[in-house]
């Protein structure tokens, strides 16, 4: 069978999710999990976009050993430079330039004719190519272009060195059949197709982009560009997870085979879904907490008989397994270190002896512990290094069915100053909100609030996820506790101390979209 790369752009395309801000770290401990889960090539950020993505496109180009690192770049020389001064250090370094082909962004956005558009995109490939051997070239709303231009500038920017050619679905507008008949037509036209690989790269605005991904597939693409969870710009991209299993579900059908080890699925989708703080629906395909449950009594019995009557893909397959005590209140922190390498934790020796604190701390108010509760103490843990912010010293809550919620707080400045507060609210989580407002030094509001347990049992943690709008920049935010409350003024903190933390560092992108 032949053999299909994949392309995540998870760090990239996946992160300009509305509200989603993941902080170097996060970035580089996703990027771990990517790397585990077998992709060929992944899109570490937009460097030239601000100071913060260029660190951290960077730091993830120094770490990851195993496959092909590539950034986004614009078709000018600012751009390219940037990726390469960010890249230049990599194991496997790749650019991956693109530049608008359909009448509407060419002349409403680039306000250029085709033939600019063409000189401009040679030009920008035969410059990357000084510096790197990697060279991906995307025609920006590919599938809204026309054709025979397609073909006359894909023939131009391969003999000018491009190394992939990938026709995206920027909008989500094509059908499956469409897509597969475009791939058709450029390998049938383009003379020197034969140079290059072909990739695709599909959003589900009509919900369609694993169905397009895999119409390109069966037509003959070498690459197939998706997100961890289908995350992205509005409705998101192709669920790269989706994509995979069905490749293999379906061998006889697509009969081609891809890098990636299926059974790091679920723990590179709930890593994703955690860091991000976008909750993966229950009933989403293959990593959805309903995709291997079974209400139905015909259902139930046939599952028990045989589990092909009802269930095509194994929950092993996938690495689902149930959660099991993996460590006690007796266990060392040798074993404990032994077993977050197992987990693919990776941290330094004093986040580590962190991590291993606050486990001791847990197992004493937490009977069992298990993968996903280390899981969730190594996120939250991974917190307090982000760098001086808010923090919260102390926390009390007065409540009662006939009494007015009451907070008062005690929190530490970015300065170093211990500041107090007490506030009122229609319930204990708007007392604490109203409450922390007082304490800042800008205006915030409250967009979105969730809350969920991290396991099953009366003593699970608490995770909790909001939105802010402080300052004029909208930031996520997340909260791991026992207390419910204690985890929602976590968030909140967490979700300024983002934007604080962008504003110090230079994190805020340009706000550029593309592909």
């Amino acid at each position: 069978m032949r053999k299909v790369d994949i392309f995540d752009t998870t760090l990239r395309d996946g992160e300009q999710s509305a509200g989603v801000n993941l902080h170097p770290h996060e970035k580089l401990e996703i990027a771990r999990q990517l790397e585990r889960y077998g992709v060929d090539v992944m899109e570490a950020g937009f460097a030239a976009s601000s100071k913060g993505d260029f660190l951290s496109v960077q730091q993830i180009g120094q770490t990851i050993k195993n496959c092909t690192v590539v950034g986004l770049a614009r078709a000018n020389k600012v751009d390219i430079d940037t990726t390469w001064e960010a890249l230049k250090g990599a194991a496997h370094p790749g650019i991956h330039l693109f530049i608008a082909t359909s009448p509407l962004h060419m002349e409403y956005k680039l306000k250029m004719t085709q033939q600019e558009v063409i000189e401009k995109a040679v030009w920008s490939v035969q410059y990357a190519s000084r510096f790197f051997s990697h060279i991906q070239w995307s025609a920006e709303d590919a599938t809204r272009s026309e054709w025979p231009f397609l073909a006359n500038i894909i023939e131009k920017v391969i003999d000018a060195g491009a190394k992939v050619i990938n026709l995206p679905d920027t909008v989500g507008f094509i059908t499956p059949q469409e897509y597969s008949e475009l791939y058709t037509y450029i390998i049938k036209t383009v003379p020197n197709i034969d140079k290059v690989k072909l990739s695709c790269h599909c959003h589900d605005d009509l919900g369609m982009a694993v169905a397009n991904s895999l119409a390109a597939i069966h037509s003959g693409v070498h690459q197939v560009e998706g997100t961890i969870n289908g995350i992205g710009e509005r409705a998101g991209n192709a669920a790269l997870e989706e994509i995979a299993v069905a490749l293999k579900i379906r061998k006889d059908t697509y009969q081609v085979q891809t890098n990636i080890d299926l059974k790091q699925t679920i723990r590179t989708s709930q890593l994703v879904s955690k860091l991000t703080g976008m909750v993966v629906p229950q009933n989403k395909a293959v990593v959805g907490a309903n995709a291997f449950a079974h209400e139905s009594g015909i259902h139930q019995d046939g599952v028990l008989k045989n589990k092909l009557t009802y269930e095509i893909i194994e929950p092993e397959m996938v690495g689902l397994n149930s959660n099991k005590m993996v460590l006690g209140k007796h266990s060392g922190s040798h074993a404990f270190k032994e077993r977050c390498r197992e987990l693919g934790i990776n941290l330094s020796e004093s986040e580590e002896k962190k991590l291993f604190q606050s486990f001791k701390e847990l197992t004493a108010k937490k009977k069992e512990v298990t993968e996903d509760d280390i899981f969730a103490l190594m996120m939250d843990s991974s917190l307090k290094g982000i760098g001086s912010g808010y923090e919260l010293e102390q926390l009390q809550v007065s409540y009662g069915s006939n009494l007015i919620p009451t907070a008062t707080i005690l929190v530490k400045t970015p300065e170093g100053t211990i500041l107090q507060e007490s506030g009122t609210g229609s319930g204990s989580v708007e007392a604490v909100y109203n409450t922390i407002a007082r304490l800042l030094d800008g205006p915030a509001q409250l967009v979105d609030y969730r809350i969920q347990s991290t396991t099953n049992g009366h003593d699970a943690l608490a995770e909790v996820y909001v939105k802010l709008n402080y300052d004029g920049y909208v930031s996520s935010g997340r909260g791991i506790e026992h207390d419910v409350l204690e985890a929602s003024a976590k968030a909140y903190l967490d979700a300024v101390n983002r934007n604080l933390v962008k504003t110090w560092f230079g994190y805020q992108s340009k706000g550029v979209e593309v592909l």
